[in-house]
């Protein structure tokens, strides 16, 4: 049975606060610092970015209602970030303008949350673009006038903790896949780059691996609702470690297979990520495959020549670009088979382990997108769900 909700407006439950104009000519480095719509990189702002302002030049107690901190949220007023929600975290800072936040006032934050995350809500700002505007655009009014279904302060609660729990679990995921990267980092430098003997063979990338440089297929050819192959064009859909879906083509061209390392191959070059399926890649990327089954030494050997790779994003370079020939004869040291045997006994299986971590979050995500308009509409009882 569907639980009792009260419909509300948002602008009814909340504050909406927009920010601050701060003149560009204050920006610098300051240990103030000001978040930009740039800033917000869902799901939380990225705070390691931040433009720092001078405050000096204004007063403080004007200011102290732009002011966000750990657990506040933002949403991007316009451009093409328009509509995505951020939280605060490891620290406060000041919102400039087109960013807003919401300061609850009879609604649970965290449910407030993932009420501005569901699909509806997305759709609402989409809806209410200001398309006569010199780029995307939506004003507080407006969102403070969307309308959802608000159950009582207890299953706000609820819900809001509940959804909370499983993006901690996700967040918590991603904290040991990070780990895990860097430890294999540091044994790969410990065991290869920091102790180089000259006996090692010299060498280069096509000794090790096989690489094979994307190339798009027909556009007429691609989709979004799963119709043949997975289809990465470039960086764009790249993640922290592994890429995320977005386009399928019925008319694939070249192929990585699951586990290749894929690199890419215009600018930014160099940027990785590890295919988790066999998938289709474009121009924009190559795929680079272990010749012997020793994948994990072939990723992290690409890591370590990151440094090297950026020499073609360097002025002089055609468009920031690198081609196969350069790939293949990329320069390397090979140790004896004996060392990267016991490196991939050392660093596969933590490479196994990330990608056990992505697949469970992958099935938290899907289980939490499913749910939330449901929990949202009071259509489920959170006190009959569990994980």
């Amino acid at each position: 049975m569907k639980s009792e909700c009260k419909r509300v407006r948002l602008g009814d439950v909340c504050e909406l606060v927009t920010g601050f104009a701060f003149k560009s000519t204050h920006f610098g480095s300051y240990d103030d610092k000001v978040i930009k719509i740039a800033n917000i990189e869902p799901p939380r702002v990225n705070m390691q970015n931040l433009s720092g302002v001078d405050i000096s030049k204004y007063s403080r107690d004007k200011l102290s209602k732009f002011i966000v901190k750990d657990g506040d949220f933002v949403f991007a007023m316009t451009g093409a970030t328009i509509g995505k929600i951020g939280r605060i975290e490891n620290g406060q800072a000041y919102i400039n303008q087109r960013v807003l936040t919401f300061r609850p006032n009879n609604v649970d934050k965290d449910f407030l949350y993932y009420a501005l995350m569901s699909y509806t809500f997305q759709q609402y700002v989409i809806n209410h673009i200001d398309s006569e505007s010199a780029q995307p655009n939506i004003s507080a009014g407006t969102v403070g006038k969307y309308e959802f279904d608000l159950p009582s302060a207890e299953k706000q609660k609820q819900i809001g903790k509940f959804l909370r729990l499983l993006d901690k679990k996700i967040e918590l995921n991603n904290a040991i896949n990070k780990n895990l990267e860097e430890q294999a980092q540091a044994i790969y430098a410990d065991m290869f780059a920091d102790k180089m003997p000259f006996v090692w063979t010299a060498g280069q990338l096509s000794d090790i691996a096989d690489i094979t440089m994307g190339q798009s297929p027909n556009g007429d050819s691609y989709n979004e609702t799963g119709e043949g192959t997975v289809f990465y064009q470039g960086r764009a859909e790249f993640g922290s470690r592994f890429p995320t879906r977005r386009l399928f083509t019925t008319e694939p061209k070249r192929m990585a297979q699951a586990n290749d390392t894929l690199m890419s191959v215009r600018a930014p070059v160099g940027d990785l990520n590890v295919a988790y399926e066999s998938c289709c890649i474009g121009r924009g990327l190559a795929a680079i495959h272990s010749k012997y089954e020793q994948q994990s030494f072939v990723l992290y050997t690409m890591f370590a020549l990151r440094q090297q790779l950026e020499v073609f994003n360097g002025e002089g370079t055609v468009f920031g670009s690198i081609n196969r020939d350069a790939l293949n004869s990329m320069s390397i040291k090979i140790p004896s088979n004996e060392l990267i045997t016991r490196f991939e006994q050392l660093v596969n299986p933590m490479d196994a382990v990330i990608r056990n971590n992505y697949e469970e979050n992958c099935r938290l995500i899907a289980v939490r997108d499913t749910l939330l308009p449901k929990l949202m509409s009071g259509e489920i009882d959170v006190s009959n769900v569990s994980i």
